[in-house]
């Protein structure tokens, strides 16, 4: 999905990313996030980092090794569709 993806290219340029960054970033409500950041995780692609600062509760999202070659792996089939069109 355009949500997933979008997540995904965020972190694959950021070590960690915190759900307010996301959430602004790609211009998203708090639920239509949270439910993709669950998908993403369910199959291995990022990890979730939840913390206090102060008394303030920070979650963090970092993508996996998994998640990782699955996004490269997404983009080669892209370009490679692209490629053939030519």
């Amino acid at each position: 999905s355009r949500v997933r993806l979008g997540v995904m290219s965020i972190l694959m340029v950021n070590d960690r990313v915190d759900f307010s960054t996301l959430k602004e970033t790609l211009e998203l409500t708090d639920g239509n996030l949270a439910s993709h950041i669950a998908a993403l995780e369910k199959n291995g692609y990022i990890i979730v980092y939840k913390q206090f600062v102060g008394k303030k509760p920070k979650t963090t999202y970092e993508a996996t090794q998994v998640g990782r070659d699955s996004f490269l792996a997404h983009l080669n089939a892209l370009e490679f569709l692209l490629n053939m069109k030519k």
